[in-house]
C-alpha cells in the first residue's frame, strides 16, 4: 500500500486542469435568432463553436418556429431583453469574438449596436442576414437602413452572400467583378474587411469567396458541391470566422480555415426532413 507521503506527492504532480482550462479556453458568442429545426441560426453557431473548440455563449434576438421547408412563424424578443443578456455575459464571462446573425427589426439592431459600442467589442463578425434558406423573410424591409448604418461600420469582418450585397452596395451582382465592386462599396461603410460570398453564381464549377481589405483582393475558391442540403451554410460560416478570430487567428487566415470548414460540412451534409437539410457539424469526428 502507498504511503501517505507518495500520495501527496502525486497529487503535487497533477496538472492544475480546470484552471488552466478556464484560464485558456477562447470564448465566443453568437447574438442571433434561434432555428427550432436546428440547422440553422443560434443551434448551427453553438455547434459549431463546439467543433472549433471555443466556448460558446449566446443571445437570443427572435425565436423562429422553423424547419427544413420553411419558417411558419417569428417571435421577436424585447430590445431590452436583448440588451439584458448581452449585459448578462459580457460583464461576467467576457468575450474574444462575436458574431451576429439574425436581427430582424430596427430596434433589435440598435440595442446590438449600442452594446457593441458599450463594450468595445473588436472583433465582431456580421453576417447581414435576411432570407432563411427556404426565401422567408428574416430581416424587415425597414430595418435595412439601421443594419447598413448603424452596424456594419462596427463589423471587423462582415459576410453578405451575393443577394445581401446587392441589397448593401445597391448595384446588381453577376460576376467576380461584381463582387469586387460590391466589395468596394460595403467596404465604404466603415467595416474593416468585407468577405462576398459567391455560392449564388451557379455559372461556376467552383463556389468563390471574394475578401476586401480596403487595399487588395483575395479569392478563396473551393468546389461546387451539389446537394441540396445547405441549410445554416451562412451561419455556419460566419461562426466558424468568429471562431477562428476568438483563437487569435488574423482575418484572412480564420477566413480560410472556416471555408475550409464549411466546405467539408457541406459535402458531408445529410437528408434530414423534406426540405434543405443541414450541415454535418462534426464531420471531422466521424
Amino acid at each position: 500500500m502507498p504511503s501517505v507521503a507518495n500520495i501527496n506527492l502525486k497529487l503535487t504532480q497533477m496538472p492544475v486542469i480546470l484552471n488552466s482550462v478556464s484560464e485558456k479556453i477562447p470564448r465566443a458568442l453568437t447574438i442571433a435568432g434561434s432555428d427550432s429545426g436546428g440547422g440553422a441560426g443560434i443551434q448551427a453557431d453553438l455547434k459549431t463553436f463546439t467543433a472549433f473548440k471555443v466556448f460558446g455563449m449566446s443571445v437570443l434576438t427572435s425565436i423562429t418556429a422553423q424547419n427544413t421547408q420553411s419558417v411558419s412563424g417569428i417571435y421577436d424578443l424585447p430590445p431590452e431583453f436583448v440588451k439584458l443578456q448581452i449585459d448578462a455575459v459580457l460583464s461576467d464571462i467576457g468575450v474574444d469574438a462575436a458574431k451576429t446573425g439574425m436581427l430582424s427589426n430596427e430596434k433589435i439592431i440598435l440595442a446590438v449596436a449600442e452594446k457593441i459600442k458599450q463594450y468595445r467589442i473588436k472583433k465582431l463578425v456580421i453576417d447581414p442576414v435576411m432570407r432563411a434558406k427556404s426565401g422567408d423573410t428574416l430581416l424587415k424591409r425597414e430595418a435595412e437602413r439601421a443594419l447598413i448604418e448603424e452596424l456594419l461600420p462596427l463589423a471587423f469582418v462582415v459576410t453578405p452572400n451575393i443577394p445581401e450585397s446587392e441589397v448593401i452596395s445597391r448595384i446588381k451582382v453577376s460576376s467576380l467583378d461584381g463582387m469586387r465592386e460590391a466589395a468596394r462599396r460595403i467596404k465604404s461603410i466603415g467595416c474593416e474587411y468585407v468577405l462576398v460570398k459567391g455560392g449564388h453564381l451557379k455559372w461556376s464549377d467552383e463556389a468563390i469567396d471574394i475578401l476586401y481589405d480596403g487595399k487588395d483582393f483575395y479569392d478563396f475558391p473551393s468546389p461546387r458541391i451539389e446537394t441540396k442540403n445547405t441549410h445554416g451554410t451562412g451561419c455556419t460560416y460566419s461562426a466558424a470566422i468568429c471562431a477562428g478570430l476568438a483563437k487569435g487567428l488574423n482575418a484572412r487566415e480564420a477566413i480560410r480555415q472556416a471555408k475550409d470548414y464549411v466546405t467539408e460540412a457541406i459535402r458531408n451534409s445529410f437528408n434530414l426532413g423534406k426540405g434543405h437539410g443541414p450541415l454535418n457539424h462534426f464531420w471531422e469526428f466521424e
